[in-house]
Order: C-alpha cells, then structure tokens, then sequence
C-alpha cells in the first residue's frame, strides 16, 4: 500500500533584494499541509538562521522521536502492555563537511516509559526493538537511530524516587 504526503514550503526571508548577498536574505518560511497549524522555519542559528523557529535538523530528530513513540505505544497495545507516561529526550549528531554539505552520523532516542505494573518491565523494554523495527522514519534514514529506554513502574512524582527502573538499549 502506498501513501502520499503533501506539504507547502514557502520561503519568507526576502528582505528586498532578494539572494543578491549570502548575508542579505533571511532564512524564514513556513510549512502548511492540510489541517494543521502552520509551522514557522528558519536555518539553524550556525547557518544564519531565526533560533525562534523551527530548523530542519530539529525537524528531522522530531519526526524520529514522534515515530518511534507512536510505533511503541502500537506495539505495547500488543503485548499487553499499559504505558501511562512517556517522555524521549532525543539527540542527534550532524557533522557538516570542508565543502558545505553534511549528514547526520547518529540519532539517539532516550525514551522514559512509565508502565502500570511490573511484570510488564520485560516486555516494556523490549517492545522499543520492535517499534524501531516498525517506524517508517528510522527505515527511512541512513545513519543509526539508537535507544537508550529507561523503564519505570507506576507513576512516581518528581520528589518520589521510589519506582524501580531497568535500563535497555
């Protein structure tokens, strides 16, 4: 089955005159779809860009963390498994070349579950190998998307330590 996406970039960053100078024009633009919100978008502040809005480094590392979520949470329905909180903390690391262009070498999903009893740690933990399995994102890209979960059992407040923890890769 094949699905389609469609998007609008619109560049808003013409000052006047145009790329008529590298520093003369402004990175700004917005993304608007069908439906949701328009999405404000600039350069990465190293690149002359707004650090207000959204880059697409950001972007990037935001789709990979979105998709391994949704993909989780499927894959726990599965198996049993009842996650009442989740929280990733997702890195990425780009190298840009001598020339201008660059890659990104690796991005590292650091997901914090939160699931409704113990016996559910084990599956819990193992369920993100088959989320990233899953995710259309993480097949899609050409570098490594690793996972550092962490997974707790009921739901401790900021103050209350007491939940245990198992960690997973």
């Amino acid at each position: 089955m094949e699905h389609r996406y469609a998007l609008t970039v619109t560049w808003t960053g013409n000052t006047g005159e145009g790329t008529a100078t590298y520093r003369g024009y402004r990175r700004t633009h917005t993304v608007t779809a069908e439906g949701p919100p328009e999405l404000l978008g600039s350069a990465d502040r190293t690149f002359h860009g707004d650090r207000d809005r959204w880059n697409p480094e950001q972007l990037l590392l935001a789709a990979l963390s979105q998709c391994h979520l949704l993909s989780y949470l499927h894959v726990c329905v599965d198996a049993g498994v009842v996650v009442t909180e989740y929280v990733d903390r997702a890195t990425g690391s780009m190298r840009t070349e001598r020339d201008g262009s660059g890659r990104f070498t690796e991005v590292v999903l650091s997901p914090e579950v939160t699931v409704a009893d113990a016996s559910m740690v084990e599956a819990a933990t193992a369920a993100h190998h088959r989320a990233n399995q899953l995710c259309f994102i993480a097949n899609s890209v050409s570098f490594p998307v690793l996972h550092e979960p962490v997974v707790r059992v009921g739901a401790p407040g900021p103050t209350d330590p007491t939940g245990q923890v198992t960690r997973g890769r």
